[in-house]
Order: C-alpha cells, then structure tokens, then sequence
C-alpha cells in the first residue's frame, strides 16, 4: 500500500465512521480516532465481502460502499456498546 494509498484510507475510514455514527441512534461517546479505526476495519471488511460476491471492488460500487457503511453501523453499535461509559473518576 502506498503512502497515498493510507491516506486515502485514513479519509474515507473517517467518513465511513462518521456516518455510520450518524445511523445509529443515540448518543455514543467514542473518540475520533476509534470513530476512523471502526470505519477503517469496516472498509475493509466491506470490500473483502463484495468480493466474495463477485462485485467489481475496483472505483466506485454502490454495493461495496453499502458494505462498507453497513459494517461500520455494526462496528459503531458494538463499541458503544461494550466500550466503558466513564472512568473510575466519574463514580459509575
């Protein structure tokens, strides 16, 4: 991967990220670079199942780009979900 490569990643991780945070309801309290690593993992994994699909991952896919989201709304949930609301300071 090229250096270009990673940033394009990092770039469209976050805009993933961001939008699936924007699915899923209520209020999540993750950080921006936890919301960038979901949307990242999730791009990922979103382009490796529209190949398993036998969709063309090369440019822009419409379906890819629903995986992509799809998971990332998954990833979202689950670390809001399981990630700790406070720290031992907040008395929770």
């Amino acid at each position: 991967m090229t250096i270009g490569g990673i940033f394009t990643a990092i770039i469209f991780g976050a805009i993933i990220g961001a939008v699936a945070r924007l699915i899923v309801p209520g209020r999540q309290s993750m950080a921006i670079w936890l919301t960038v690593v979901v949307g990242i993992v999730a791009a990922f994994i979103g382009t490796a199942v529209a190949h398993l699909f036998g969709l063309a991952t090369d440019g822009f896919n419409f379906w890819e780009v629903l995986f992509q989201i799809a998971f990332a709304v998954i990833g979202v949930y689950l670390v809001s979900a399981f990630r700790p609301k406070g720290g031992a300071a907040s008395g929770r």
